[in-house]
C-alpha cells in the first residue's frame, strides 16, 4: 500500500489570494484615478497578500501521513516535531463540521489513541 500524505486544506488560502489580488488591483485603479503621481500605493496595497501567505506557509507546516501500519504527523517549518502513532492503537477518530464547513467539504479531525490525549 503507498503512503497517503494529507495536508490541511488549500480552498480557503486560494480564496484569500483571490480577495487579494481583485483588492490590490481594484485598490491601484482607484488611486490612479485620482492621484496618478506615488507609485507607492501599489506597493502598500501588496500588503494586503500577508494574510493568504502566511496562511499558505502555515498549511506547509503541517503534514500527515498515512502507511500501512502507521500514522505520521508532522509539524514545523525549519524544526520539525514528528508524532507517529501505530494504527493498531488508535481507539477512537472524530469529524468535526459546522455547516459551513460542511458546505465547503472541510472539517476537524481528532484522533484518540490507547493511554493518550487527542492529538
Amino acid at each position: 500500500m503507498a503512503d497517503i500524505v494529507v495536508r490541511p486544506t488549500m480552498k480557503f488560502i486560494k480564496a484569500g489570494y483571490a480577495v487579494a489580488i481583485l483588492l490590490i488591483v481594484a485598490g491601484s485603479v482607484l488611486w490612479y484615478m485620482m492621484h496618478p503621481d506615488p507609485v507607492w500605493v501599489p506597493a502598500v496595497l501588496l500588503l494586503l497578500l500577508v494574510w493568504p501567505l502566511s496562511r499558505h506557509i502555515r498549511r506547509q507546516m503541517t503534514k500527515v501521513t498515512i502507511s500501512a501500519d502507521k500514522l505520521r504527523y508532522e509539524l514545523g517549518l525549519l524544526g520539525k516535531t514528528t508524532r507517529t502513532i501505530q494504527l493498531a492503537k488508535i481507539q477512537d477518530v472524530r469529524v468535526d463540521q459546522s455547516l459551513m464547513q460542511r458546505i465547503f467539504g472541510v472539517g476537524s479531525i481528532s484522533i484518540e489513541t490507547a493511554g493518550e490525549a487527542t492529538t
